[in-house]
């Protein structure tokens, strides 16, 4: 005859039930943390470090980066300084976690939880990063002397938010991505880089397009960008680009050449670290720049020095191959 459980193994299977169940609960809770701030697309990331060798880092999804590049060229494309852009990033790092989503408190919206109804835009405008961080920069001009006031008051005269003191808390991780996207630091990024087999449009096209949204349309007069396409089958070729697009034959890749002017290192540290950030999406296989190069697949190795001759420009090396 089976015999009933003693009170003590009983109080022994209640606790063991109330331990799974917490256990559940912590992963659960811990993987919508993580779609939250990754906006439910994780995958390879990226790794900014300080450009003054004093050890400190910060890591971000690939996402995350690429939302920060638009920021930072946007912010660049406008003649806005660093101080604004790392006041830009912050403000989006408190609001979003720098992912663009769709929703938030009332009808808040995007990298900067901007409000259709307060008149930040269309709900359609503000799910666009280049159009959020444009309008965002519009109002932060309008903030009299902003470069020298504390970050958290800058933001907060622009975001009107209900806890102005949390912006304070982002200041350093901004203020390194800051650096590096706008080029005033070194071979400061690096992205892992693996290629997102959702994107149908790659190539040298999809590249100017991407520098054209984030920068202007004066980014490809300016560079004067060459594209030279490598095939497997027909050789090398070597054409000037235009904004326009062209067909491209699948297969091979393509590298689209940005000449940057004597003198304008800092242009060239923005475009080169623009293209790690972008790499993912853009199927970007290696970035090389002032005799540094960046491979995809190396998110952990810093720039290598490459034994190429250093040439005037940003060389973008991206795959042919559409999306898979």
């Amino acid at each position: 005859m089976l015999q009933s459980p003693t009170p003590k193994k009983r109080r022994r299977g209640r606790l063991f039930r109330f331990s799974s169940a917490f256990v559940v609960l912590l992963a659960v809770a811990g993987y919508l943390v993580v779609q939250y701030v990754t906006g439910g697309r994780g995958g390879p990331g990226c790794k900014v470090v300080s450009g003054k060798d004093d050890g400190q880092a910060y890591e971000f999804s690939q996402e995350q980066t690429m939302n920060a590049a638009t920021i930072a060229a946007v912010g660049t494309g406008r003649g806005m300084p660093e101080r604004a852009v790392t006041i830009a990033l912050a403000t989006a790092l408190q609001e979003s976690q720098l992912v663009n989503i769709q929703h938030g408190d009332l009808d808040s919206l995007g990298l900067f939880q901007q409000r259709p109804s307060q008149g930040w835009g269309t709900k359609k405008e503000i799910l666009d990063p280049t159009y959020a961080a444009g309008v965002f920069y519009e109002h932060l001009a309008k903030v009299n002397d902003y470069q020298q006031l504390p970050l958290t008051v800058a933001a907060q005269r622009v975001q009107r938010s209900g806890y102005p003191e949390a912006y304070a808390k982002h200041e350093p991780e901004a203020t390194l991505l800051s650096a590096a996207l706008t080029g005033q630091a070194a071979a400061t990024l690096t992205c892992q880089g693996l290629p997102d087999s959702t994107q149908a449009a790659v190539g040298p096209d999809a590249v100017r397009a991407a520098l054209v949204r984030d920068f202007g349309r004066t980014v490809l007069k300016e560079t004067g960008a060459e594209v030279t396409s490598e095939s497997a089958s027909k050789g090398k070729s070597t054409a000037k680009s235009t904004p326009s697009p062209s067909a491209s034959a699948s297969g091979g890749s393509s590298t689209v050449t940005l000449p940057v002017r004597s003198g304008s290192t800092r242009t060239g540290w923005q475009l080169a670290h623009w293209a790690v950030a972008n790499s993912s999406v853009l199927h970007i296989e290696r970035v090389s720049y002032a005799g540094r190069e960046w491979a995809a697949g190396s998110a952990d190795d810093p720039w290598h020095s490459t034994s190429a001759k250093a040439s005037g420009g940003v060389r973008i090396v991206t795959s042919r191959q559409t999306g898979q």
